[in-house]
């Protein structure tokens, strides 16, 4: 059997994180590509120098060629510049439209059977226009959001009950964006809904913070933006991809009339598996919860449609 190869396109904090992770759990053996020369090389080192003591084989290599990405199996894309402290992750889209349209244009030539797991922000806008220039059926390009909001919101749920995490399963549809939506009744601890653990109030508390999660982290980090987490969410699509498990997991997918959303990337929960995003499954939503994620939607539709006046 061939091994598997997986390319992390940006040697930033998320991309080598990531990189290292997959290593790690050796999933596959791992491209780390970056435009900075020196960079992907030297990360990639200094990671393989940790192998004998985290006592894994397989193998990460650093390169500025996009030749040495070829025939990968899935990739992830990374690169763009990061929020800073007052940024709406909006507010990236002309400078990473022109990077990740760059990447994908790369990848789509010198692997044209790959998966494509998008992270960087906007990350609904910038999976669109992934799908957009690589010319792949929409089942090969996705985003990831769901798995790192529905993680933030698991934490939180967990911190609120003094509970432990592995028994908190926590649900977040919509775009990834501040009119993300927390879903609590499909929120459980041990299988029991939220809403009969929590109070309102507090439920509500939980939910603005998921939503400003990230914007959390930028205003103390301050000059940069989260990374373990996110890394953490984009290996866990990885993993479910290489080895064909299905787990169910919400991810920014392109939808087909699916709860009333029509030809757009939005974040719902998908089985992924060897062939990328298989089927959707479409919750019984109340109907506040379907008209919010119909609202994050249309944000999404608002930015894809400022994405393409920049793009034309």
């Amino acid at each position: 059997m061939a091994k598997r190869k997986v390319t992390v396109v940006g040697a930033g904090f998320v991309g080598a994180t990531a990189a290292q992770r997959i290593v790690e759990k050796q999933l596959a053996d791992v491209i780390l590509i970056d435009i900075v020369e020196g960079m992907p090389q030297g990360k990639a080192l200094d990671m393989m120098q940790s192998a004998a003591t985290e006592g894994f084989d397989a193998q990460i290599t650093g390169t500025n060629a996009y030749a040495d990405t070829a025939n990968s199996d899935v990739v992830v894309i990374t690169a763009g510049i990061a929020r800073k402290p007052g940024m709406s992750r909006d507010d990236l889209i002309a400078t990473n439209a022109k990077i990740v349209g760059g990447v994908v244009e790369q990848i789509a030539r010198y692997s044209p059977n790959a998966i494509l797991i998008v992270v960087s922000n906007p990350l609904d806008a910038m999976t669109w226009l992934a799908y957009k220039k690589s010319g792949f059926p929409a089942n090969r390009v996705f985003g990831m959001a769901g798995v790192l909001d529905s993680s933030r919101y698991a934490r939180f749920i967990a911190e609120a009950l003094n509970c432990s995490i592995k028994d908190v399963r926590a649900m977040v549809l919509g775009g990834h964006g501040d009119s993300m939506v927390p879903v609590p009744h499909y929120s459980t601890v041990n299988g029991i809904p939220i809403p009969q653990l929590l109070s309102a109030e507090k439920i509500e508390a939980i939910n603005a913070r998921t939503r400003t999660g990230g914007a959390e982290i930028v205003a103390l980090l301050k000059t940069g933006s989260a990374y373990y987490a996110p890394s953490s969410s984009a290996v866990a699509m990885v993993e479910a991809i290489l080895l064909d498990s299905n787990r169910v997991l919400p991810c920014c997918v392109y939808l087909k009339g699916e709860y009333g959303i029509q030809d757009l990337y939005c974040g719902v929960p998908v089985a992924l598996g060897k062939n990328g995003a298989g089927k959707v499954l479409e919750l019984e939503l109340s109907d506040a919860d379907l008209k919010a994620l119909q609202k994050s939607a249309h944000d999404v539709q608002e930015l894809i449609d400022q994405l393409s006046a920049l793009v034309a």
